[in-house]
């Protein structure tokens, strides 16, 4: 510890922080963390075709075909439990499927992302921020359109 305490006294401020971030990128796995916010703030820079810093409907409902287009393998235009992944659980799968035909057709997954959207969008002005993303519905939300 003396000897640590030694070095760091000779380094150089800017040196030292350069130091600091690589030992504390190493004691956190080697993965630079970044804060929850920006996730929600990556999914809206993505799918925002307005640029208006906000997702709406539209967009959201644009963002759930392109991932059911890509999600279903056999192009039957349904997506059965194991397409659909960790996307959803059983439960809210079955709950997703009104015909219980164990599959879910285009209509079926954009109706489950609408109504995740109104859930998640709480002050009702029909655009999400990203605060509303990190809402139980928001998450949930953003697992069906990426």
């Amino acid at each position: 510890m003396r000897l640590a305490n030694e070095v760091a006294a000779k380094m150089r401020p800017e040196k030292l922080l350069v130091l600091g971030l690589i030992v504390g990128s190493v004691l956190s796995g080697g993965v630079l963390v970044t804060s929850p916010a920006s996730a929600e703030q990556a999914a809206i820079k993505a799918l925002d075709t307005d640029n208006d810093g906000t997702l709406d409907l539209d967009e959201v409902t644009k963002a759930a075909q392109a991932v059911f287009d890509r999600l279903q393998k056999d192009q039957e235009d349904t997506l059965d439990r194991k397409e659909a992944g960790s996307r959803l659980s059983a439960k809210e799968f079955a709950a997703a499927d009104p015909d219980k035909d164990a599959t879910l057709t285009k209509d079926e997954y954009v109706a489950l992302v609408q109504k995740l959207f109104k859930q998640a969008d709480v002050d009702g002005d029909g655009k999400l921020e990203a605060k509303e993303l990190r809402s139980k519905a928001g998450r949930a939300l953003l697992r069906l359109i990426r």
